[in-house]
């Protein structure tokens, strides 16, 4: 009866092309077309173009196509620079001219503002923008063996499909994994486990040809003597450090020891952060070292100046805060990263207090609460900080500085702190960490009066 119930309510889907005029670019990347006063998403699509397409989904609230053809193209529509756009689901917005994305993701950012925080910038930043290709220096990659290919794809799922894309190459990833993603699929494809290895994370430790490149293999079945040999022979050719992992983030360890030191620069500077190969760093360097360069200009510490960082991670913000002089205070939930920010700090000779506390649930009388802070930065995963914001304004900082990587959280937040705890939004702007894709990263600064 279920069955029978469910097939009744199931639309059938309009035949043949349709021509659509496209108003507006949804937060997905697909284009908005306003049919007989109901909303169509059509994947493909841009602003101000004319196009065919046909219907893929029927819905109440709205419906779903693909672009057939474009008839009237936007000034704005480009030619992707990767082949495998379309197919491949890692990028969205390749056929976006660059300068078009980063103005689409500041439009994204100040229309949440207005309207989940009801609120308006008192000014925008310009936005913070790097390069658009080869930026990728993190990454999880999928691997699938296919007995009919022969070989194992590797990279990320098809738009819209929970399969592996067949992919050649990669031109938003680093070009040292990017242009081999073949070569990776061929090695594994000859292995004995190569229907138990189903991911590859991806650590390169800076973008500069003579850095390390860290790949960690998840292997659920042991590797046998021959498995190791031909891997090791594909690293050396190609320049890898290999890593296996078998469980956990703490059984990863390298297929050769010993592991190459793996480190990055927060801000561009002379120091350099160490991490391990499945630790969280940004994923594109140029545009990350210019963000923090611009938090400690919009924040300005002055020498002994109280600076609490919370969501600190390795010490990104930290390390730099507390060189210009700052006394920091950070905070993380992970406590392998905290101790791991230590130990660069004190290796940096930096005096850095650093405490391990579950920010999503912040208990009032912990220690990193006892001192007063002039400035807070909050540099929260996608959820937001929401639960740590009465408890941060409850001790009246001069500034509160807000790097976030989803608008709709950041909104909530700032609504908050200038609605509830009589802050104002100064500035606001965005960084395009991820050039190609709808991801925005974002920071706000709040000053008290």
């Amino acid at each position: 009866m279920a069955k029978a119930n469910s097939s009744r309510r199931r639309k059938s889907l309009p035949e043949g092309g349709f021509e659509a005029q496209i108003v507006d670019l949804a937060e997905d990347g697909r284009g908005v077309a306003r049919i007989e006063g109901k909303v169509c998403f059509v994947s493909g699509a841009l602003p101000g173009e004319t196009v065919n397409f046909r219907y893929t989904r029927v819905q109440k609230d709205a419906d779903e196509g693909e672009m057939l053809e474009v008839l009237h193209a936007s000034a704005d529509r480009v030619e992707p620079p990767c082949a495998h756009f379309g197919v491949c689901g890692g990028c969205s917005l390749q056929h976006l001219a660059p300068a078009a994305q980063i103005a689409l993701k500041q439009q994204q950012l100040v229309e949440a503002l207005r309207r989940i925080g009801k609120l308006q910038p008192e000014e925008i930043a310009p936005p913070i923008i790097g390069p658009t290709l080869g930026y990728r220096r993190r990454a999880r990659l999928g691997v699938k063996f296919v007995d009919k290919r022969g070989t194992a794809l590797v990279g990320f799922r098809e738009r819209a499909s929970p399969f592996l894309a067949a992919l050649e190459s990669c031109a938003v990833l680093d070009a040292r994994v990017g242009r081999k993603l073949r070569v990776l699929g061929q090695t594994i494809a000859g292995l004995s486990v190569r229907r138990h290895l189903p991911q590859i994370e991806v650590a390169c430790a800076d973008t500069l040809p003579t850095e390390p490149v860290a790949l960690v293999l998840r292997v659920m079945q042991p590797l046998t003597d021959a498995d190791c040999a031909a891997l090791l022979q594909m690293a050396e050719r190609e320049g890898f450090a290999l890593y296996i992992q078998t469980s956990g983030p703490d059984t990863v360890q390298p297929l050769r020891p010993p592991a190459p030191l793996l480190d990055y620069s927060p801000d561009g500077g002379a120091d350099r952060l160490q991490f391990q190969p499945t630790d969280f760093i940004q994923i594109n360097s140029a545009v990350s070292q210019q963000t923090v360069r611009q938090a400690l200009a919009w924040l300005a510490p002055y020498t002994g100046e109280r600076v609490l960082e919370l969501f600190c991670g390795l010490g990104n913000f930290s390390v730099p805060l507390a060189r210009a002089g700052a006394r920091v205070t950070a905070v993380e939930g992970e406590a392998s990263l905290v101790g791991r920010a230590r130990a660069n700090a004190e290796r940096l000779g930096l005096d850095i207090a650093f405490h391990a506390a579950d920010l999503f649930q912040p208990r009032p009388e912990a220690a990193w609460l006892r001192t007063s802070f002039e400035s807070v930065l909050l540099d929260p995963p996608r959820a937001g900080a929401e639960a740590v914001i009465p408890v941060i304004a409850a001790g009246k900082p001069s500034r509160i500085l807000y790097v976030s990587c989803h608008p709709g959280t950041l909104a909530r937040d700032a609504g908050l702190l200038v609605h509830d705890h009589g802050y104002r939004l100064l500035r606001a702007g965005v960084m395009d960490m991820f050039p190609h894709t709808t991801h925005v990263e974002s920071m706000c600064l709040f000053v008290r009066d």
